[in-house]
């Protein structure tokens, strides 16, 4: 039986990746694992370089403390909790015009510099960094993150079709929850997304919750797509609970901030839609399994 992993979570059930406590870190890998996710990344909001560090102080220790064996208050006795095998970076390296929730003003230049003050010491956890390849700089820091061996997925965008390309080109393996915060597709600059949907080898996210892509979009993606780029991911957040799947999770300004569902729901959505079964549990097993894979 394939592992079933979620590769873009921030939080859950009241927790998320904005923490200094390891406890809450721990909760969220018990509530997905309550669902049946086998594997999460704890994906980091972008912040200052010092938040970000300590975000993913935590989720190392969270890390060790799991492979140990961790007893903590806030988590059921002999519960199952998903194994958390990395972190994804969801910037700084972001274009403002497409922050989507995040946080612009906490937006950084993509320079080398910037970026091993933000990885120094955690290089051994962080699994994908989402990086705007059309920024000045980008394209230079999207080969050296992989040339480390880290997974580049390009998002929060605005990069014409020609710059996604180049991303592409560059190293980068993956696009960041497609359509989502970033330019739209259009019939003389078919963008970002026209990019992730016609090149063959590069993997996409999609948000299969019912709030941010309609069923006809994820139709049109699964008839377009190679099937085996897709990959299936939540993208829930503190604020992601049972009620959330009602309403969909927004802010003051109506804006979606997360996902409303683990992928075992938007997957069994799907399937209830008429998707096909086999096609689709592919997206949150084999599919991420085999983008995790490292070129180092």
């Amino acid at each position: 039986m394939h592992k079933v992993i979620d590769i873009h979570i921030h939080g859950i059930g009241g927790y998320d990746t904005r923490t200094t406590d390891v406890a809450h870190i721990l909760k969220i890998a018990e509530i997905q694992g309550s669902h049946g996710v086998s594997e999460i990344i704890p994906t980091v909001y972008p912040a200052t370089i010092k938040v970000m560090r300590e975000n993913m102080a935590v989720v190392k220790k969270a890390m060790e403390l799991h492979k140990v064996g961790c007893n903590s208050e806030l988590l059921t006795p002999n519960s199952q909790l998903s194994t958390i095998i990395g972190v994804h970076l969801e910037g700084p390296f972001l274009n403002p015009s497409k922050s989507g929730a995040l946080n612009a003003m906490t937006f950084i230049e993509p320079t080398e510099r910037n970026l091993m003050e933000l990885l120094e010491g955690f290089e051994d956890i962080i699994k994908i960094i989402t990086i705007a390849p059309e920024l000045d700089g980008a394209i230079k820091l999207i080969k050296k993150i992989s040339d480390m061996g880290i997974i580049v997925s390009i998002g929060h965008s605005d990069a014409a079709y020609n710059e996604a390309e180049a991303g592409f080109k560059a190293g980068a393996k993956g696009i960041t929850h497609l359509f989502n915060a970033m330019r739209s597709f259009h019939h003389r600059e078919p963008g970002i997304a026209g990019f992730g949907l016609m090149n063959p080898d590069i993997y996409i996210e999609v948000i299969a919750d019912p709030f941010h892509l309609h069923s006809e979009t994820i139709d049109l993606i699964f008839k377009v797509k190679n099937s085996e780029r897709i990959i299936i991911v939540s993208d829930t957040v503190k604020e992601t609970t049972q009620s959330a799947k009602i309403c969909g999770i927004k802010d003051r300004h109506d804006k979606l901030i997360g996902g409303c569902m683990t992928i075992i729901e938007s997957t069994q959505r799907l399937i209830e839609i008429g998707f096909d079964k086999e096609q689709i549990m592919k997206c949150i097993s084999e599919n991420p399994e085999r983008f995790l894979k490292r070129c180092h």
